[in-house]
């Protein structure tokens, strides 16, 4: 693969296109300003004007979301993992069915695998324009969000309402459903019971890894830190290594499916060989770029400059998609 070929599979931070459009609290004040990004794979926006940088399937999704201070994403949840590490700011998240069963804050770093069985929100508690970064579980992401019902309502009082078909109607622009397409339901009441309403106790230590025990366990070598034994336990059909300076090598390795690298502190250049196993190209990647690799390419991944250096791998597992694992 030439150096050509591989920058068009690298995203990088500076260069995303944000969509303000995607989501059906796009005119609910207090979630109006947010951006929302599709780096790799279709994602789940309701909106046709959504970019997507990668469409390449990888078993996975990753996306973004952009917020300045005080803006908040709206109560929703998703069939599959939704797993976000911040890359800039502060963040506060919450959930349950009014969002006030638990909450965490989480810092630069930190990651949190949320479970796929509660309504999820978070806003940007810091001072600064912020951003986090996200895996959805599976190509096609459970097939989309699942919205509290106050959400859903709160929208139409704004003029924005979601047809069946997952799409976005803004009546405020004389937009109307198509003939056929019914409004999306929201769930019943029977439905919205049998969701639990985990508290911060149940939900922090086991779903939050923080950025600097990270730090600490792959000093020497890559943490796992969503797997079967990862230090998150979860199957949602991929896994996330951490890797740091002191756990990073100059060996070359290759994965039989397209994997993910995404820095969180520090520059890292990336080598890749040719068949005949001679060095075909690098490529340097900074703090929010993404770099998708291909299936059996031969390549290694190590800090560029000195300084603090991290980074998430994502690879995806062949294991199905889905609920949270309780093994």
């Amino acid at each position: 693969m030439t150096p050509a070929e591989m920058e068009s599979r690298i995203v990088r931070y500076g260069d995303l296109h944000p969509c303000k459009t995607a989501f059906i609290d796009a005119h609910t004040p207090g979630s109006d300003q947010k951006e929302n990004f599709t780096i790799i794979g279709g994602g789940v926006s309701e909106s046709p004007d959504q970019h997507v940088h990668i469409g390449i399937p990888h078993g996975f999704n990753i996306g973004a979301a952009g917020q300045p201070p005080k803006c908040r994403n709206s109560l929703h949840n998703h069939r599959t993992a939704e797993v976000f590490f911040v890359l800039k700011g502060r963040w506060r998240f919450f959930w349950g069915r009014y969002g006030d069963a638990g909450e965490v804050t989480l810092e630069e770093g930190d990651i949190f695998n949320i479970p796929t069985s509660i309504f999820r929100g978070f806003e940007n508690i810091g001072t600064d324009y912020g951003m986090i970064m996200a895996v959805l579980g599976g190509d096609d992401a459970g097939g989309g969000v699942i919205w509290a019902p106050q959400v859903i309502e709160d929208a139409a009082d704004h003029g924005l309402v979601l047809g069946q078909d997952g799409k976005l109607y803004d009546t405020k622009r004389q937009q109307k459903l198509p003939e056929g397409v019914q409004p999306m339901s929201v769930l019943t009441d029977e439905e919205l019971r049998e969701l639990p309403e985990l508290t911060t106790a149940e939900v922090v230590p086991n779903y939050v890894a923080r950025y600097w025990d990270m730090m600490a366990l792959a000093d020497r070598k890559p943490a796992k830190v969503i797997g079967s034994n990862g230090i998150l336990r979860d199957k949602p059909g991929f896994e996330i290594d951490f890797i740091t300076r002191g756990s990073a090598t100059q060996a070359r390795h290759s994965h039989k499916v397209p994997s993910v690298l995404m820095p969180m502190r520090g520059h890292w250049k990336v080598e890749w060989a040719g068949a005949d196993g001679s060095v075909q190209g690098a490529a340097t990647l900074a703090p929010g770029d993404t770099m998708s690799v291909p299936e059996n390419l031969s390549h290694s991944a190590v800090p560029s400059m000195t300084g603090e250096a991290s980074l998430y791998h994502v690879v995806a597992t062949g294991d199905p998609a889905g609920l949270t694992w309780k093994g």
